[in-house]
C-alpha cells in the first residue's frame, strides 16, 4: 500500500468532528453543557435541534476555540481543538453566525470575503480566485463591490457564508441560518447550502429547514444530547418533540 493511499484511507476513517464528554460552565456557575458526545462523518449534514437555553450556541463556540471546555475534548478532522492549534482549527471550522452583521465589517462584500483567506496568508491571483469562487457559489458575484449595509438580509447572509467558504473549511457550522429571513430568501439560502455540499453542522429552531437540509439530527436539551437519528424519524415523534419543547409549524406533516 502506498503512502498516498494510506493517507486517503485515514482521511475516510477519521471523523470530521468528534466530541467526547464535552462540558462547559460559565463564570456565574451556569452549566450550559454537561456531557456532550457527538461524531460527525466527512460529508454528513447534521442538524442540532433544541429549545432556547439548551446549550446549542455554547456548543458551536467550542468548535473553533472561542470558548474553552470545562471538561471533555473536541477533534476536528483528527486535530484537537487546543490553543496551540487554534489558527488551523479556525481555518478548518467555518462558523457562520446567526446575525451577519456580527461577521461583516468591511466596506464592500468582496473585501469581507477576501478578509479570511488573506488572514491565512493567501495573496495575489490565488486570493482573487478564492473570492470569486466563493461569491459565485452563493450567487453574489454581481454584488461584490456593494456595501453589505445596502444589501438585503438574505444577501448579507449569503455574503457571510461566502466569507467562510473562501477559506475552504472542512466543517461548515451554521447558527440559525434561516433566522429573520423572508420565505424567498430562506429558500434561496437552502438551495445554496445544498449545492455547496461538504460536511455541515446546522444549529436551528427551524424544524422544516432541518428536514430539508440535514438527513440526520441530534436534539440537545439541558446541555446533553438526548436524541440522535434520521431527521424525519425524530420530527415524526410528537412525544419526543413535546418533551423537549420543540414544535413543528401548524399543519406541517413529516413526509
Amino acid at each position: 500500500m502506498t503512502e498516498r493511499s494510506t493517507e486517503a484511507d485515514q482521511a475516510l476513517t477519521t471523523p470530521a468532528l468528534e466530541i467526547t464528554g464535552l462540558a462547559h460552565a460559565y463564570p456565574d456557575g451556569h452549566r450550559a453543557l454537561r456531557s456532550v458526545d457527538l461524531r460527525v462523518e466527512p460529508g454528513e449534514r447534521v442538524a442540532v435541534l433544541g429549545p432556547n437555553g439548551a446549550g446549542k450556541t455554547t456548543l458551536t463556540l467550542h468548535l473553533n476555540g472561542v470558548l474553552r471546555p470545562t471538561a471533555g475534548s473536541i477533534d476536528v478532522a483528527g486535530l484537537p481543538v487546543q490553543p496551540r492549534h487554534l489558527k488551523e482549527i479556525r481555518r478548518r471550522v467555518g462558523l457562520v453566525f446567526q446575525d451577519p452583521d456580527d461577521q461583516l465589517f468591511m466596506p464592500t462584500a468582496r473585501e469581507d470575503v477576501a478578509f479570511g483567506p488573506a488572514n491565512f496568508g493567501v495573496r495575489g491571483a490565488e486570493l482573487e480566485r478564492c473570492v470569486l469562487e466563493a461569491l459565485e457559489a452563493v450567487g453574489m458575484t454581481e454584488h461584490a463591490h456593494r456595501s453589505p449595509l445596502h444589501l438585503s438580509g438574505g444577501q448579507r447572509k449569503r455574503v457571510a457564508l461566502a466569507a467562510v467558504l473562501a477559506c475552504h473549511p472542512e466543517l461548515l457550522v451554521l447558527d440559525e441560518p434561516s433566522a429573520n429571513l423572508e420565505p424567498v430568501a430562506r429558500r434561496e439560502l437552502a438551495e445554496v447550502l445544498l449545492a455547496v455540499g461538504g460536511t455541515m453542522l446546522m444549529v436551528t429552531h427551524d424544524l422544516p429547514y432541518a428536514l430539508q437540509l440535514c438527513p440526520r439530527s441530534v436534539i440537545i436539551d439541558h446541555g446533553e444530547v438526548v436524541a440522535d437519528g434520521p431527521t424525519a424519524g425524530l420530527l415524526a415523534d410528537e412525544e419526543l418533540l413535546a418533551s423537549h419543547r420543540l414544535e413543528l409549524p401548524f399543519g406541517f406533516r413529516v413526509p
